[in-house]
């Protein structure tokens, strides 16, 4: 949190935001030209924002893409106001961005990062096995796990019903898995994507999941508290064999129970 509040304090980091907020995914030359900053200036900031976790970066071929990662800042906010005024101040917030932004069209995307003790091979083995996504994410993911085939989000409780369901992209081995997420019940032309990019460095590796083309600012709040949960089932599960002993998404249980109704 420390980190946090230091890289907040400074105006020129706060401009990033500002810029990653309105624009997400740019290149350090996009941000230079928005910000008429210069290159050296901009990456002492962004690297002090990544370090703080309020930013987050992917590699696109030769480009370095950033994202504004929101997860300290909400948790900055769960901290010190959702206690007291969250049903107030997330009323008054859909109208302030209801006035300011009527037009706006752009569908947002979530970046999530996190740091796991494992390999490669065991972070990819966990994404694409179903008994393991049923143990630390409480849906069974089945899937060839070729591009162009098909995969599935079932329930564990033999009901056989789909939450989600999409088509796999990409699959290369043990590096980038590519899917769509989309649900069964209101199948649209446009769907959801998902990427996990996992990157290893010695001992360790870094998952990257970014999820693009959210329909609405409700989806983007309810993957924004799923993600971090099924993650840090997932980062428990191989660092220690087991996986959290509460399940985390149970934290946000009303937001998950609304989801699962409208799917039943």
């Amino acid at each position: 949190m420390d980190r946090v509040f230091k890289a907040l304090a400074d105006p020129s980091r706060r401009r990033l935001l500002d810029s990653l907020r309105q624009q997400d995914g740019q290149t350090l030359g996009q941000l230079c030209g928005q910000l008429s900053m210069a290159r050296q200036s901009a990456t002492q900031h962004l690297s002090v924002l990544e370090e703080a976790s309020l930013i987050s970066t992917v590699r696109h071929g030769r480009e370095k893409l950033h994202y504004l990662n929101p997860v300290p800042i909400h948790d900055i906010q769960q901290r010190w106001l959702a206690p007291f005024e969250q049903p107030r101040l997330r009323d008054l917030a859909a109208i302030k961005q209801h006035a300011e932004e009527p037009d706006m069209t752009d569908r947002p995307t979530f970046v999530y990062v996190t740091y796991i003790q494992s390999t490669p091979d065991r972070v990819w083995h966990a994404l694409t096995d179903a008994d393991l996504t049923a143990e630390y994410w409480g849906h069974r993911n089945v899937s060839d796990w070729q591009p162009g085939s098909p995969w599935q989000h079932l329930r564990t409780d033999d009901s056989g019903i789909a939450d989600v369901v999409g088509k796999v992209l990409t699959a290369t081995p043990p590096t980038q898995l590519v899917i769509t997420f989309e649900d069964p019940a209101a199948p649209t032309g446009d769907p959801s994507t998902v990427t996990f990019d996992i990157e290893p460095y010695h001992d360790i590796v870094r998952l990257t999941v970014t999820q693009q083309n959210l329909a609405t600012d409700e989806d983007f709040r309810a993957i924004s508290l799923g993600w971090p949960a099924v993650v840090a089932n997932l980062k428990s599960l191989l660092e220690t064999g087991h996986v959290l002993p509460q399940p985390p998404w149970e934290m946000h249980a009303d937001v998950r129970s609304a989801q699962m109704a409208e799917r039943d």
